[in-house]
C-alpha cells in the first residue's frame, strides 16, 4: 500500500529520514549521541510521568496516551511506506517484541510503583537491562568481555544497587515491587538481543510494536481507573507528545538504532545514565533531594562507565 504520485512529498522525505536512522550504517559516534539523546528523552518521560501521576493521571492513562501518541508519529509513516516489511517481519515476530516492550512493559513498571519507590525502578531497571543484555549476548552471540568492562560492570550494578538500599533493608511489598522492575529489565535485555539476532531495522520494530500495543487499549480503559476527566487539556497533550511521540516513538527508534550500530552489550550501557540524569532532573523539577548514599553511586557509576574507556588508550 505504497502512496503514488505528488501528493504526499513532505511525507514521504519525512519517512526517507527516520528509514536512514533506521537502517543506514552510521557511525559510532552517530550511535553515541543517539544513546545520549535516548538518555535524555527516558529521564524526562519518567520525571513528567511521577508529576501527573501525582495529580490527576493514572498509570492506565499514561501508559495509553504513549501509544496513542507513537501511533499518531508512525501511521502516515506506514501509510506512506505501506506493509511489506512488516509482512516481512511476520506477526509471530511482532507480538513477541510488542509483549517484550510493547504494552505489558510500562505497566509492569506502574504495577511495580505501587508497592516500591520511585528511585527503585530508575535504577532496578536499568541495571537488569544492563546485566542481562552482556549475559545473553555471551550466550547467544559469544560475545567475549574484556577484564576493563567487567570491572566497569561490577561498578555500574553496585552504584546503581546503592538506589535501591539506600533507605535501608528492602522486605515485604517493597521486595515485589522491586522484582518487577528486574523482571521489566529482563524484558528488554530480551528486547535487545532479539533485534541483533534477526537484524531488524529500528522503524519496522516499533511500528510493529506500537500497533499491537494499541489493540488491548479499549480493554484496559475499561478495567482500569482513569483521571482523563479531571486532567486539563494542557496535561494531556503535554504528556501525549512526552510520553508518546518522544517516548513511545523517537526513544525507541533511537535505542534500537543503538543496538543494532554497537551491539546489544555497548547498548546497554546507557541505561545506568537514565538513575543519575533522573535523580538530578528530580532536584530541579520535583524538588527532590539526593542523599549521600545516591551521591557514591553517582560516583560509582561515573567510574564503571568511564574506566573501560580509558583502558583502551
Amino acid at each position: 500500500m505504497i502512496v503514488t504520485g505528488e501528493a504526499r512529498p513532505a511525507t514521504r522525505e519525512a519517512y526517507v529520514h527516520i528509514a536512514m536512522i533506521g537502517d543506514n550504517a552510521g557511525s559510532k559516534r552517530l550511535a553515541i549521541l543517539a544513546g545520549i539523546v535516548f538518555v535524555a528523552i527516558t529521564t524526562i518521560q519518567f520525571v513528567a510521568a511521577r508529576y501527573s501521576l501525582r495529580e490527576h493521571l493514572t498509570a492506565a492513562d499514561i501508559v495509553s496516551l504513549r501509544f496513542l501518541g507513537a501511533a499518531f508519529v508512525f501511521l502516515p509513516v506506514l501509510w506512506t511506506a505501506g506493509t511489506g516489511k512488516l509482512r516481512a517481519l511476520g506477526w509471530r515476530k511482532a507480538i513477541l517484541l510488542a509483549l517484550l516492550t510493547g504494552l505489558p512493559y510500562p505497566l509492569i513498571i506502574n504495577q511495580g510503583l505501587t508497592y516500591a519507590p520511585a528511585s527503585h525502578a530508575a535504577a532496578l531497571s536499568p541495571a537488569s537491562i544492563l546485566f542481562f543484555s552482556f549475559v545473553f549476548s555471551r550466550i547467544v552471540f559469544k560475545d567475549k568481555v574484556s577484564g576493563a568492562r567487567k570491572v566497569g560492570i561490577a561498578a555500574v550494578i553496585a552504584g546503581l544497587l546503592l538506589f535501591v538500599f539506600h533507605a535501608g533493608a528492602v522486605a515485604g511489598d517493597t521486595l515485589r515491587g522491586d522484582l518487577l522492575f528486574a523482571g521489566s529489565g529482563i524484558m528488554f535485555a530480551v528486547y535487545a538481543v532479539l533485534v541483533r539476532l534477526w537484524s531488524l531495522d529500528a522503524v519496522t520494530t516499533t511500528i510493529a510494536v506500537v500497533l499491537f500495543s494499541c489493540l488491548p487499549l479499549p480493554l484496559l480503559h475499561a478495567l482500569a481507573p482513569s483521571g482523563l476527566a479531571t486532567a486539563s487539556m494542557a496535561e494531556i497533550a503535554t504528556q501525549l507528545v512526552i510520553q508518546g511521540f518522544l517516548a513511545g516513538a523517537v526513544a525507541v527508534v533511537l535505542y534500537t538504532y543503538v543496538v543494532r550500530q554497537l551491539g546489544p552489550q555497548q547498548a546497554s550501557l546507557f541505561m545506568p545514565c537514565i538513575p543519575v540524569a533522573t535523580a538530578v532532573a528530580g532536584m530541579a523539577v520535583l524538588g527532590e533531594t539526593l542523599t549521600p548514599s545516591q551521591i557514591i553511586a553517582i560516583a560509582s557509576i561515573t567510574f564503571g562507565m568511564v574506566f573501560p574507556i580509558l583502558r583502551k588508550r
